[in-house]
């Protein structure tokens, strides 16, 4: 499993708007394009963090084998 991303961020009048192909949810913006992807940096933790919580919910008392 590949554990990368593909970011993309396009110029809007004077904002950096910034989102990941591979990852619904996980988009942002910031003033500069240094300020947005920090900002998309954290946006994919919390997606991803919110993922898993939603997961460990929806398997909670099944018998499952994760692996990474």
């Amino acid at each position: 499993m590949e554990g990368t991303f593909t970011a993309v961020f396009q110029k809007v009048d004077d904002w950096y708007v910034g989102y990941v192909e591979e990852l619904p949810g996980a988009n942002t913006q910031g003033k500069t394009l240094e300020e947005a992807r920090e900002n998309l940096h954290e946006a994919i933790q919390l997606v991803i963090k919110s993922n898993r919580e939603l997961t460990e919910k929806e398997l909670s008392g099944k018998d499952i084998i994760r692996t990474e």
